[in-house]
């Protein structure tokens, strides 16, 4: 078989779970994966004959597919905002929707610490001036102790990306689960970038320090949604990091929420992803004790963050 008639059979095969372009797409990137040809040399070689061995493992590709595993976790890897990630069965695959947090995490601790790092330094007159020009400003004048923490590790996604763009920074990260957690640190060493890692349970967790930022993304689909989740969802990725442990869907928000009134620093900034169909109930948990806390939609126009302000 060639290149290109594996690519026709792949589209004919799984033309029930993908469209076309979404074919033309995963084909070459597991022939990719396999052949080590990338999309020029795909097509420059479309009639060449694959090695025995290569047929094989790019067909029982297929078959895994078609049991709907997610491409990624066959890949065992994936791209998220601009990294490379290792993913398996012990972590979720990492959603756009989170991209959108870390890039707006990511505008507001640029802006916030930088301006409180001005203000200690400059009068008012050369602060404006500064200000002004915000965005060309380097991150080196960030805080330079500024102490991060993620809640809800998973893959290492979150801590990951913030810890690249604030190299100086110190970023810790929680979870309960020790595969996701031999996951995250593989992809720590992977880019070289050191993360604190905790192994605990945080719902019974008790804090020991401030942090400048509070950050999470954790389960929080109802146990009485599950029904509405994809088989490929709930029969490939970890339970445990999709629904809410208990009939409450808000638990693991009420601790950050209780938590925030103690160990989020003055001044400091929390960033949190939350359910959809329970943003105004969420933002409720933290409008008393911030002095300023949003409800924020997704580019899909749902209720999909907290941000708030000590």
């Amino acid at each position: 078989m060639t290149i290109s008639e594996y690519k026709k059979y792949f589209k004919t095969e799984l033309s029930g779970l993908y469209n076309d372009s979404e074919s033309a797409f995963l084909s070459a990137v597991f022939i990719e994966k396999i052949v080590g040809f990338n999309s020029f040399y795909q097509r420059r070689f479309s009639d060449q004959e694959l090695l025995h061995d290569d047929e094989r493992k790019l067909f029982d590709i297929i078959l895994e597919l078609k049991k709907n595993r997610p491409y990624q976790h066959i890949l065992g890897e994936t791209e998220f905002y601009g990294m490379t990630f290792f993913v398996n069965e012990n972590v979720l695959i990492p959603r756009p929707e989170t991209e959108e947090l870390l890039e707006f995490a990511i505008k507001k601790i640029k802006q916030h610490f930088v301006i409180l790092n001005i203000n200690r330094r400059f009068t008012n007159e050369v602060h404006k001036r500064i200000e002004e020009s915000l965005e060309a400003i380097s991150v080196e004048i960030t805080k330079k102790t500024l102490k991060i923490l993620d809640i809800g590790t998973g893959s290492g996604i979150i801590p990951l990306v913030l810890k690249k763009h604030f190299p100086d920074a110190e970023v810790s990260s929680i979870d309960y689960s020790e595969k996701a957690l031999e996951v995250a640190q593989r992809n720590a060493d992977f880019h070289q970038l050191p993360i604190n890692f905790i192994h605990a349970d945080y719902l019974n967790f008790e804090l020991k320090e401030q942090y400048d930022v509070i950050i999470s993304n954790p389960p929080y689909i109802g146990i009485d949604e599950q029904d509405e989740i994809e088989e490929s969802v709930k029969g490939f990725e970890p339970t445990m990091a999709l629904f809410s442990p208990t009939s409450d869907a808000l638990i693991f928000y009420r601790k950050i929420a209780a938590d925030g009134q103690k160990y989020l620093s003055d001044n400091g900034l929390l960033f949190l992803e939350i359910n959809q169909k329970l943003g105004p109930e969420t933002l409720e948990l933290y409008s008393k004790d911030l002095s300023e806390a949003q409800l924020i939609k997704d580019l899909s126009e749902n209720d999909r963050f907290i941000f708030g302000k000590k």
